[in-house]
């Protein structure tokens, strides 16, 4: 894509009222834009960055075996009367009609299912989604990180007996910390126990180490899991020891263990008789994207990693005005295209050099490949990696595969 083409703009200044790093960097790159407190605009850069959350994402699940449905929004009050939850104060609720918008789907999925589970041939099942959830959010904060309306992956399970939702569990833990290993957040991402159990002492959470996290929990370096500070008493659950590290952190995925809550009242049993256990899996899309940037980042802009990283090059063009610049950068950015890079590039004359590279260090692409007068004199252009003090020179003829090594 050509950057002149582009209708977003970047933003020189830190924008009004913004405290936290994701919020400022993201909407000065043009990745999103504020509407409202907690409602943001996904916007071209953006939203090729959820995408690709989103796809690292669906192949977890479908790895797992779930399959992929897309459940309303709005939700019937009869629904939610069923499980006694109707007066919650996390739903928006329609005034003078018997809807509300869904922040979460128990609710529907579990009917859902009831009408196409006959059998205990047809258990387990499991089924996801990845859709826009509406949150009665009173501490609308943090940019992407505590929102009103977002994008949530969320899984849920339906099995016969305790182990084998105790066996699925399992994998579903497996399959996060793949997800945030794809991240680049796997390091910093610890299982975490937290409150809100149903039919146990704990709900887990991941909760990834940021300076920008809202939560306190404390690291056991033997077992390598983390308390969140809200069930903590003192030691780990698991050893005993009482040497644990304390650190802020960013809540990124939870999972729970359901038991029958949802599947009793509205009469989903199994061919025991028993109502079915039930697992969900919660996993917040734009949440990461946040995340991401309060966890890469420098005092110049953001720093993606490569699976998610609105595109892998960032071509710039400088001394645009010289021709034989800008038909040798407009032949090098063909070549890359055809070769099946996702290149950004800097073709805008209007821009001088140094607000050129300004703008690639905000934008965060991994690697930014630069051509100009001084380049063109060795037939050359220079490469440098975003967060990388170093640049070097790469031959034009060397280019496709110096690329396909690096990128």
């Amino acid at each position: 894509m050509k950057q002149s083409f582009l209708f977003t703009k970047t933003q020189k200044e830190t924008p009004a009222g913004e405290i936290s790093i994701n919020a400022q960097y993201l909407i000065r790159g043009g990745f999103v834009d504020k509407l409202s407190s907690g409602i943001y605009t996904l916007l071209p850069l953006g939203l090729r960055v959820v995408k690709k959350i989103q796809n690292i994402v669906r192949s977890e699940m479908d790895a797992l075996g779930a399959q992929e449905i897309l459940m309303p929004s709005l939700h019937p009050k009869e629904n939610w009367e069923t499980t006694g939850r109707w007066e919650v104060e996390e739903m928006y609720k329609i005034e003078n009609e018997p809807y509300g918008l869904g922040w979460t789907h128990e609710e529907i999925v579990t009917p859902l299912l009831q009408r196409f589970i006959l059998s205990g041939r047809d258990l387990p099942k499991s089924v996801y989604q990845i859709q826009t959830k509406f949150r009665n959010e009173p501490r609308a904060k943090s940019g992407l990180l505590r929102g009103r309306e977002f994008i949530m992956k969320d899984l849920y399970s339906f099995h016969e007996n305790q182990d084998d939702l105790d066996d699925y569990y399992e994998k579903v833990k497996e399959a996060y910390f793949n997800i945030y290993r794809k991240l680049d957040l796997g390091d910093i991402t610890y299982l975490t126990l937290a409150s809100g159990g149903t039919f146990s002492k704990y709900s887990h959470e991941f909760q990834t180490i940021t300076d920008a996290g809202e939560d306190i929990i404390y690291i056991c370096p033997k077992c390598k899991i983390a308390v969140n500070k809200e069930v903590f008493d003192g030691k780990c659950p698991q050893c005993g020891t009482d040497r644990l590290e304390e650190k802020k952190a960013i809540e990124v995925g939870n999972i729970f263990k359901l038991g029958t809550k949802y599947t009793a009242p509205f009469d989903f049993n199994g061919q025991n008789g028993n109502p079915l256990i039930m697992g969900c899996y919660g996993i917040g899309i734009t949440r990461l994207m946040g995340t991401v940037v309060e966890a890469m980042n420098d005092k110049n802009g953001i720093i993606w990693p490569k699976t998610i990283a609105p595109f892998a090059i960032h071509l710039i063009q400088i001394d645009g005005g010289d021709e034989a610049i800008a038909l040798k950068s407009e032949e090098i950015y063909e070549i890359l295209q055809e070769k099946g890079f996702e290149v950004l590039y800097d073709n805008r004359n209007e821009k001088t050099a140094g607000e050129k590279l300004n703008d690639a260090d905000l934008i965060g692409i991994p690697m930014r490949i630069i051509i100009s007068k001084k380049t063109l004199l060795e037939n050359s252009v220079e490469s440098k990696e975003r967060g990388s003090e170093k640049s070097s020179l790469v031959r034009i003829d060397e280019l496709v595969n110096y690329l396909k090594k690096n990128v």
